[in-house]
């Protein structure tokens, strides 16, 4: 790195990455862009002849940065109201503004809150990005036959917790599509025939909005919990993209009441997530005649 200029034109170029990276991490596009604010202010402060690779140094800075924060934020979760989501990406924004890997479901994040944090690094940073273990040691502080441990362990409990199949692209457009529709009518015998029998719903309101405290399984539950919610007035269903899936969003008048993210499998809805939390729904903004296609 030769001089500031160079250092702002490396951190331009590297920003949709670390902010994806960053996301990956904590599940949270706020935190996401302090984080990645942070290690720009960091990189201004350092020593110019010592860094060779910009780009490198902001990726490592930002993964640590990142993991101290997950440490943190772990303890906040703890005395969470309800059950912890993350912060879903809705549409085109801020989803525009971040080169979001597809692979970062919110299915896959929520899988990711039971790591422990130098498991989730190590996982996000090569299996999700595809960084060497030479690099991946650099960010966790740990040699590289050690990251290769936690990505190694990290894997086989994602694999548990996740779905054996990947459905396509149409069949999950083709399932959202008729799930929105029988949101729309609110009728308990529409929504049954799309749900798992084992199908788990999780609400996030983190106590601020109503929303249920506990998971809600089976799908006559589930079924009848969601018929409830939609028929209450003045609340509109649109399908639209969350984190690069399908998946459904509940307006209020023009107003972003609730992200639905949705895993499938076989034709029907494994699980369902919930975000109402209005803190997490600060960067969404759905169109209904631009997202309901």
């Amino acid at each position: 790195m030769h001089d500031e200029d160079d250092a702002v034109a490396a951190f331009q170029a590297a920003r949709p990455r670390l902010v994806n990276i960053a996301y990956g991490l904590l599940g949270s596009f706020d935190e996401a862009e302090d984080v990645v604010q942070d290690s720009w202010l960091r990189l201004r402060g350092a020593d110019p002849s010592t860094i060779s690779d910009v780009t490198g140094w902001l990726v490592v800075a930002v993964s640590r940065l990142a993991c101290d924060v997950l440490r943190s934020a772990r303890r906040r979760r703890e005395s969470y109201v309800g059950p912890w989501l993350p912060e879903p990406l809705v549409g085109d924004d801020p989803a525009d503004r971040v080169e979001l890997d597809e692979s970062l479901s919110v299915a896959l994040l929520v899988v990711l809150e039971a790591l422990s944090p130098a498991e989730r690094t190590a996982f996000v940073l090569h299996d999700v990005f595809g960084m060497p273990f030479g690099e991946v040691s650099r960010a966790v502080r740990r040699s590289p036959a050690a990251c290769r441990q936690l990505a190694s362990r990290a894997r086989r409990r994602v694999a548990v917790r996740s779905p054996r199949f990947r459905v396509s692209a149409d069949e999950q457009r083709r399932v959202v599509s008729a799930f929105a529709d029988a949101c729309r009518g609110g009728e308990v015998a529409a929504l049954l025939p799309l749900l798992d029998p084992d199908v788990e719903v999780r609400a996030d309101g983190g106590g601020v909005v109503p929303a249920a405290r506990h998971p809600i399984r089976g799908a006559d539950r589930v079924a009848r919990y969601l018929a409830g919610v939609v028929r209450r007035p003045g609340r509109s269903v649109v399908r639209a993209a969350v984190n690069g899936s399908p998946g459904v969003v509940w307006l209020r008048g023009d107003a972003v009441d609730a992200v639905l993210a949705l895993a499938v499998a076989d034709g029907r809805i494994t699980a369902i997530a919930i975000v109402r939390n209005p803190l997490k729904l600060a960067h969404a903004r759905v169109g209904r005649r631009k997202a309901d296609v």
